[in-house]
């Protein structure tokens, strides 16, 4: 089958539609936003339908159960992605917003402005909810999109991206403003990476591997949103209790999401009090534990843990521990392991806080706190797109901000060079 003939005429829709919404006015948008979410409501039984089917052809085809985890939805989760659409018509239109003039010696005045990206392409694994906010935040910062989830959930997708669609167009949102790529051939994908003519930015958000192939394959300029090998280091200072309960927190409420601890880290000083208890806790909730020789002495369930283990995304009820001398070892472990996402230290040494939080290069670092807030509608942001940790125009949880580029516009009466 000829995808890119396919994805082309979808991408000439995007296009036009994209060209109505950069000046598309705020309130109207809004409206629509409301509307999407009133129908993600009033479609729960389909939409949920949908999924249970997607969640048992998962289980069938031997998913993990982080993966499973990932790709249910329930009545929660669904009012959680309408509150999403609800929370993003509420926050500040970011288009239009002026960044600055300057007036010219020579009378011309230059403004930069915030306008849309233009069409945004979205590749991503088994987590429907991505459906949802991806077609939030492009329509509220005045962006076409194109979807293209993973197979996992591709029921769950094409009855959520029905009911909304249908619900902004009837808000009057421009035709071809929401697609999705409802087939599942991995040659869409292919075809998709190469739609220049039409594609203004693509953004994958899944596992590594889809990461690498999109960065390596693409011609549309991608951003980057990167694995989470997350760390937790428990300082020498620390509040104990606060500790274990940030750590458990970091693995176990959702360990198949990017934002998870992956591995823990201890300071000498303070292990043999902090980790038998705390290697315990993380056993008895099913937690899968590898460690250096150090840790393998406070647990028996402890295996010997690889150099593969220190680089590892998870994604599952597996946790690497290692017993660090100092924060300085702490720190170069992070640096060399580490995949720039979400870092956390416990301490109650201010400096060694301090120390942290200049020193850790990733896109969130935390104080006294889980990794698992790096996430868009945690920080205010309604949702997201993903979480970047890349340098290039946009560093972690990506709200609406990050879906503009800027345009100057200059003002002039008759000057010529």
């Amino acid at each position: 089958m000829d995808y890119f003939a396919e994805l082309e005429e979808k991408g000439k829709a995007a296009k036009a539609a994209a060209r109505k919404l950069a000046t598309w006015p705020t309130d109207k948008k809004n409206q629509a936003l409301h509307a999407m979410a009133d129908a993600l409501e009033a479609g729960r039984e389909a939409i949920l339908a949908a999924n249970a089917l997607d969640v048992a052809a998962g289980r069938e085809k031997g998913l993990s159960a982080a993966l499973i985890d990932r790709l249910t939805l329930n009545d929660n989760r669904l009012a959680a992605m309408a509150e999403g659409l609800r929370q993003t018509a509420g926050l500040p239109d970011p288009i239009g917003e002026g960044l600055g003039s300057t007036l010219r010696p020579n009378g011309l005045q230059i403004a930069k402005i915030r306008v849309p990206l233009g069409v945004v392409g979205i590749i991503y694994e088994a987590r429907p909810n991505v459906t949802v906010d991806a077609a939030g935040l492009c329509l509220k910062s005045g962006n076409a999109v194109i979807l293209r989830g993973g197979s996992e959930a591709i029921r769950s997708n094409r009855a959520i991206v029905q009911v909304i669609t249908q619900a902004a167009a009837d808000a009057g949102i421009p035709e071809g403003a929401i697609q999705l790529i409802e087939t599942t051939d991995r040659q869409a994908v292919n075809a998709m990476l190469k739609l220049n003519a039409y594609l203004d930015v693509i953004i994958p958000r899944g596992g590594a591997g889809l990461i690498k192939t999109v960065v390596e394959n693409s011609t549309v300029p991608v951003i980057e949103t990167g694995t989470g090998v997350c760390h937790t280091f428990v300082d020498a200072s620390a509040d104990l209790a606060m500790a274990a309960d940030i750590a458990f927190n970091a693995k176990v409420s959702r360990p198949g999401v990017c934002n998870a601890m992956e591995t823990l880290l201890v300071h000498r000083a303070i292990a043999a009090k902090f980790l038998p208890p705390m290697l315990a806790r993380f056993h008895a909730a099913g937690v899968e534990l590898r460690g250096c020789p150090e840790t393998q002495r406070f647990h028996p369930a402890v295996k010997p843990a690889t150099e593969a283990d220190w680089e590892a995304e998870y994604l599952d009820l597996i946790l690497a521990v290692k017993v660090a001398d100092s924060l300085d070892e702490a720190l170069e472990h992070i640096a060399r392991y580490g995949t720039r996402h979400s870092e956390a230290i416990v301490t109650t040494d201010y400096n060694n806080a301090r120390r942290f939080q200049a020193e850790v290069d990733a896109a969130a670092v935390y104080v006294n706190a889980s990794t698992r807030f790096t996430d868009g509608f945690e920080f205010g942001y309604g949702a997201e797109i993903g979480i970047s940790t890349q340098k290039l125009h946009a560093r972690g949880p990506m709200g609406l901000p990050e879906l503009t580029t800027i345009k100057y516009v200059i003002s002039g009466n008759g000057q010529i060079r």
